[in-house]
């Protein structure tokens, strides 16, 4: 399916990129196994790909691939060829969705903020208030009451990823999962883990123009910034591959290690790519950001994206959950 002619360019290239991966994933050339089937490292380095490529379709396939995971983790059918999936579970404050029943199936009405490719995902998993619970449901994207809300994304930074809000009004949908088993499932915690191999994705392409500035001139503080930048993407992607083994070795955590070792694992990958941005910014001054449009896209691209990670209320999470974990869980 070719981008909305109406998008921005940015949006119509990565709906583009978008489009292409999903159908190298059906031909086989590109996999996501799935997180716990004993590949989920392949899975993490296959999203870090992705990213180092470009963020913004990173973000779409990200949703993509976490849909195939979570439909296969609650026991749904596997995806049809050619469907382009988004994950749409953000919960802001505001209006949000509330689901209904309509005869033997549900509608679903009211506002769902932040939702990456609501102009070219053919289907999504959105979350939605039933009641006194919240409930994960598909939808067809483009059912007739299903509309983006224009002018209500106004990103620089992931301006490509095309995530406004969209108005829900009578929409019908397919309930999956029982009531709350989108959050309790443990894939909830290591698809976390894969959007936080986005991120590290993203630093590891801003580093490339300090990398190449090393190596261009020797100059002591651009070779130190270099070194400082190495050591915290080492870090970085040596907790992937742990946590990617922790996952395998206890994929439906039974031992319940899986929601510490997420928001360990974007905390700190989080901070990494601060610590990048900070550095390689400090080292390579204002030119590449002003002449290279690609780094300064993806400078802006990851600044955004790291803040689906919330900073010091995450941090206050891990925190209540280290000191108090039956409260916290």
């Amino acid at each position: 399916m070719p981008a909305d002619p109406a998008l921005p360019v940015d949006a119509a290239q990565a709906a583009d990129g978008f489009v292409d991966a999903v159908r190298r994933i059906e031909k086989g050339e590109l996999a996501f196994p799935l997180p716990g089937s004993g590949r989920t490292a392949e899975r993490f380095a296959a999203l870090r790909g992705v990213a180092e490529a470009g963020l913004c379709t990173a973000r779409l396939v990200e949703g993509h691939v976490d849909a195939t995971a979570i439909l296969a983790e609650l026991g749904e059918p596997p995806l049809l060829a050619g469907e382009l999936w988004g994950v749409w579970a953000a919960e802001p404050p505001g209006e949000g969705l509330v689901a209904s029943r309509a005869g033997q199936g549900w509608v679903l009405n009211g506002l769902k903020q932040y939702c990456s490719g609501a102009h070219s995902c053919t289907r999504a998993l959105v979350t939605a208030r039933a009641g006194e619970s919240r409930r994960l449901f598909a939808v067809e994207v483009d059912a007739g009451g299903c509309r983006p809300v224009e002018g209500s994304w106004q990103a620089v930074g992931m301006a490509g990823s095309d995530t406004p809000d969209v108005r829900f009004t009578n929409v019908p949908a397919t309930a999956v999962g029982e009531p709350e088993a989108y959050v309790r499932r443990p894939g909830f915690w290591h698809g976390g883990i894969g959007v936080a191999a986005c991120w590290y994705g993203g630093a590891v392409a801003a580093s490339r123009v300090l990398r190449d500035a090393a190596a261009g001139r020797a100059e002591p503080h651009t070779d130190a910034h270099l070194g400082a930048v190495d050591v915290q993407l080492h870090a970085a992607e040596a907790l992937l591959e742990q946590a990617a083994a922790e996952i395998d070795g206890d994929p439906t955590d039974e031992r319940g290690g899986a929601q510490l070792r997420a928001m360990r694992a974007r905390a700190f990958i989080e901070s990494v790519c601060r610590t990048v941005l900070d550095h390689v910014g400090r080292a390579t001054g204002a030119g590449p950001l002003c002449h290279d449009a690609s780094h300064a896209r993806t400078v802006a691209d990851l600044t955004v994206y790291i803040r689906q990670h919330h900073a010091e209320r995450e941090l206050a999470g891990l925190g209540a959950y280290l000191a108090r974990p039956e409260g916290s869980r």
